[in-house]
């Protein structure tokens, strides 16, 4: 049975926000929480499957210690990448 998106969207920003190491869920917690919400089926699906893999593997290749599958594709990549290097946003600030 399909799950529909937004249901899938609340499952991957979960997974994200709850990954075994604190500093992942940093990283794939925020992500998710800013670009989730604008993902299309293709790339929520691509995510899901990047949210399969290992915590020290992803990291790993967001520090660029190893280059990712190329089953994660490149433009979520990209997206993934764009967010890491940039500074956390500063919450509860107008």
């Amino acid at each position: 049975m399909a799950i529909d998106d937004q249901t899938l969207r609340k499952r991957l920003k979960f997974r994200s926000w709850h990954r075994g190491t604190r500093e992942m869920d940093l990283i794939l917690g925020r992500f998710a929480d800013r670009h989730l919400p604008a993902m299309d089926r293709e790339q929520l699906d691509g995510y899901a499957r990047l949210l399969e893999e290992s915590d020290p593997d992803i990291y790993d290749w967001l520090i660029r210690n190893a280059a990712p599958p190329g089953m994660i594709a490149s433009d979520l990549w990209q997206l993934l990448m764009a967010s890491f290097a940039a500074p956390p946003a500063k919450e509860g600030l107008a």
